[in-house]
């Protein structure tokens, strides 16, 4: 296919299918399809789409719990000269059915139950090789010009509900050569596909790889690998390329060291991004890992990633850069619509060919967020605004100093707190609330509320926590519609949200409240935040029905009950406290995985659905006494 206005993405692809036909160009648990063979399937899938209407300026859906399959329908649009959008199957139903009417896909490609009940999946299969198209695939093929749209993705919703970023396919196709570019990636490479499928990373991980005749190495399903399941699939796979959030990475960092291991042979790179990142644990991985590591920096307005570091950090550096932008990009600093000098702070602008056409249905934002650049030679230049502080450092690097709004990180996700505190005080029992990260480890969020019944608020400089019930009636309604990451997990209620002189809520303060309680409680020395309420560990006075029972210390119970205290930072969980109601997710569940595998041989293949089933250490211990914890 040649586009109308110059290269497209296909192009490359093209260019890859004839010099490594019988390369892997796609490698799931059941087989490792070819270039030729992805080529001819994914032509049999665009012939079908063409014909229930998919074109140029439409969308194709994609609601597949395969990630294969997820990849073959992005190639499939794309070459019926369509865009596609992927429908997050973690998403709850109100967001799913609020972002496929937003849409107004021409056709829906899936088969899991998250999917609209038109969706289907397309005649020939990964086993056979193709389907019904001709022999070069060019009956299947529609033109399209680089301005199409070559996908729309959401965006977190940071102030509202989530915004669908509309990128153009000669947006894609700069972005794809610019990261195999910067990466250095060549068709030896095997990139292993982690992220959701509803998160931009997801284009990262496939078109970068397409374009560079690599292979991308998808999972059986979409459920999150943990720290031990992501090594053993890098290793069986011989994956070069792997990218993770911060978290994440760090995560598996801490797997590592604690069983004094390295990375597999073959992987060579693991990129981070999505969170500010400690220099320590990046120093200490360049010291003890031979995998390279790349920081990046960037927005899904901007065509996923901007900037990438892949330099050794020198031991003074206070930050890890964010490096230097990819071709096609650029990168300045300005403060009132103005650059300032080099080394000065001010908000990160992003421009250039890479940034999206605007937001779906959504002119106004569009046109506040892609601002005209008057500093641009060319005219009808844009910028972007990213909301972000950043500087330049001596090397020419950006480095990232904060917000300049109230907006937060969450597992990789940004989040204008106040959409969860507008929602909580949609209960008519709460008058007001304030959300903001734990501050322990920052990967799940806390919610203080203030009562709208005064009779209900307790004494001032107290912060009592809600459980059962009580919690469950605020969390549901948020359950409803937010993704489970936007969700506050430990709940409390204050009489005041206190205030510093300039009305700014004082976060510190109610996190302090939490601690008194705890020393109050326990006559000893102050817990971590997060444990007002829970009782100390044994030995000390514990709330009635919280403790573990001295009988039970020498039963498996005991040791999940520590488990539990151990990874969630609360010495007083008791056998019947729920993993999630105490400031659990998934990322602290792949810690409790590890840990548990470590102490139980019917551990062994845990995994995360494990513990929505068993939230409790009573539950899960007798689960995995009776062997059925890993049943899937």
């Amino acid at each position: 296919m040649t586009a109308v206005d110059g290269p497209d993405v296909l192009d490359l692809w093209d260019l890859c299918v004839r010099e490594h036909a019988d390369e892997p160009a796609l490698v799931t648990p059941r087989q490792a399809l070819t270039y030729r063979s992805v080529d001819r399937l994914t032509d049999a899938w665009a012939g079908s789409l063409a014909g229930r209407g998919a074109g140029p300026g439409r969308l194709v859906g994609l609601a597949f719990t395969d990630p294969g399959r997820t990849v073959l329908g992005m190639v499939a649009a794309l070459k019926a000269g369509a865009g596609f959008t992927v429908l997050d199957d973690r998403l709850p139903a109100a967001a799913r059915a609020s972002l496929v009417r937003r849409t107004e896909a021409a056709v829906w490609l899936g088969d899991g139950a998250h999917a609209p009940a038109t969706a289907y999946v397309p005649a020939g299969t990964a086993g056979t090789g193709g389907g019904p198209a001709d022999a070069d695939g060019s009956a299947a093929r529609r033109r399209a010009a680089g301005s199409d749209v070559a996908y729309v993705l959401f965006t977190s919703g940071s102030t509202g509900q989530p915004k669908g970023t509309v990128i153009e396919r000669g947006s894609l196709r700069r972005f794809a050569v610019g990261v195999a570019e910067r990466l250095e990636l060549a068709p030896g490479d095997r990139w292993l596909q982690v992220a959701s499928l509803g998160f931009d990373v997801l284009v990262e991980e496939v078109f970068p790889a397409f374009v560079a005749g690599a292979a991308v190495v998808c999972r059986a399903d979409t459920q999150a690998l943990d720290a031990e399941e992501l090594h053993t699939t890098m290793a069986r796979t011989g994956t070069t390329v792997v990218e993770l959030s911060t978290q994440y990475w760090l995560e598996y960092a801490r797997w590592l060291d604690a069983r004094g291991l390295t990375t597999p042979a073959e992987l060579r790179l693991v990129v981070v991004g999505g969170e500010r990142m400690d220099p320590r644990p990046y120093r200490e991985w360049q010291a003890r890992q031979p995998a390279r590591l790349a920081h990046v920096y960037g927005l899904t307005e901007c065509t996923v990633s901007s900037t990438f570091y892949t330099g050794l950090l020198p031991a003074d550096a206070e930050e890890v850069p964010l490096g230097t932008p990819l071709r096609d990009v650029e990168i300045s600093i300005r403060r009132d619509g103005r650059p300032v000098p080099q080394g000065e702070s001010g908000e990160i602008h992003i421009g250039g060919p890479l940034l999206a056409r605007g937001f779906l249905g959504d002119e106004a934002t569009t046109a506040r967020r892609f601002v005209p650049d008057p500093l641009a030679a060319a005219p009808g230049a844009r910028v972007y605004t990213t909301g972000d502080l950043g500087r330049i450092d001596t090397d020419g690097h950006l480095v990232f100093l904060g917000r300049l709004d109230d907006q937060v990180k969450i597992r990789g996700h940004r989040l204008e707190p106040a959409r969860v505190e507008r929602a909580l005080c949609e209960d008519p029992a709460v008058d007001q609330a304030v959300v903001f990260p734990d501050p322990r480890n920052g990967t799940a969020l806390w919610a203080f509320t203030v009562p709208a019944d005064p009779r209900h608020a307790p004494l001032p400089g107290e912060a009592v926590r809600l459980t059962g019930p009580e919690r469950d009636a605020l969390v549901a309604p948020l359950e409803a519609h937010l993704p489970d990451w936007a969700v506050p997990r430990v709940l409390y209620r204050v009489s005041v949200l206190p205030k510093n002189p300039h009305g700014k809520i004082e976060k510190r303060r109610l996190s302090d409240w939490v601690t008194a309680r705890a020393t109050a409680g326990s006559g000893g020395p102050a817990q971590a935040p997060g444990t007002a309420e829970i009782p100390d560990a044994p030995g000390t006075a514990e709330a009635p029905g919280t403790a573990v029972e001295p009988r039970l210390r020498d039963e498996p119970l005991s040791t999940v009950v520590d488990l539990f205290r151990e990874v969630l930072g609360a010495p007083g969980i008791g056998p019947d406290d729920d993993f999630f109601e105490h400031g659990g997710q998934s990322l602290l569940a792949m810690r409790l995985l590890a840990r548990l595998r470590e102490s139980f041989p019917a551990a062994a293949g845990l995994r995360a659905s494990a513990l929505l089933r068993c939230p409790t250490p009573r539950l899960l211990a007798g689960a995995l006494a009776a062997g059925e914890a890993a049943r899937p």
